[in-house]
């Protein structure tokens, strides 16, 4: 293997975990500490 292959299967690593790194944040966002969605929550304090 040369080193060439090694830094592309390194960028791979690092683009996967960066990428499941931003999901899994935009994910969390969405939820409060109860496990309720708050875009949810806040329509349902409107009415």
């Amino acid at each position: 293997m040369s080193i060439g292959d090694i830094f592309y299967i390194i960028a791979i690593v690092l683009f996967s975990w960066i990428t499941f790194a931003i999901v899994r944040g935009n994910f969390q966002r969405k939820f409060d500490k109860d496990g309720n969605r708050k875009d949810l929550k806040s329509k349902e304090d409107n009415e």
